[in-house]
């Protein structure tokens, strides 16, 4: 069984920039700039046949292509801090996707997603991290912005289970409408 997830590409310069924010920070395992995307939408593990309808739901949508941006760092966990990500700029045409992605999934008899919807790009993995230290270098690099960069299309990914982080596989890609043209064709079958 798959363990599957739909998300947002970065631009090759974008994912650079990303990965040049990394510094010794005890407990944290950073990752590669190939496993930097933005989910949409989990689904975990799914068997072959919910796989194939959710390929099919998701050739169904079909939005317009639009600009994205990240600005500024965040961590998730509180005072037990689990990660360090990059945040998005909250965009309207990003979340009806992330809602289609939803409804696609559903269609395709997988349970709702319980958790809301916040866009960001995992940057770090944390494991007994001290949460000042986490502070101090969200502190110090708060002031991240990336260039806008356009989203041509999705792609649906999978991940080992267990492993969390990467590498992750491409399975399928969506293009944005009248964008086909900008994104690569290659093509997995289920």
């Amino acid at each position: 069984m798959p363990r599957l997830f739909t998300a947002i590409e970065l631009p090759d310069d974008i994912r650079e920039e990303l990965y040049q924010l990394r510094i010794p920070l005890p407990g944290a395992r950073w990752m590669l700039p190939e496993s930097y995307h933005i989910t949409l939408r989990f689904m975990g593990d799914i068997g072959n046949a919910e796989a194939r309808e959710l390929v099919a739901n998701l050739a169904n949508i079909e939005p317009d292509g639009f600009e994205l941006r990240l600005s500024g760092l965040g961590a998730f966990g509180g005072d037990d801090p689990r990660s360090i990500y990059a945040a998005v700029v909250p965009s309207p045409k990003l979340d009806e996707l992330a809602r289609a992605h939803e409804k696609a999934a559903r269609n395709a008899g997988l349970p709702p997603d319980t958790r809301a919807f916040k866009p960001h790009v995992t940057l770090a993995r944390l494991k007994h991290s001290n949460a000042g230290v986490v502070a101090d270098f969200l502190s110090r690099y708060s002031g991240y912005r990336s260039e806008p960069f356009f989203v041509t299309r999705t792609l649906l990914m999978s991940s080992r289970p267990s492993v969390g982080g990467g590498p992750y596989g491409i399975e399928d890609r969506f293009p944005m409408r009248g964008l086909g043209f900008l994104a690569d064709d290659n093509e997995a079958s289920w």
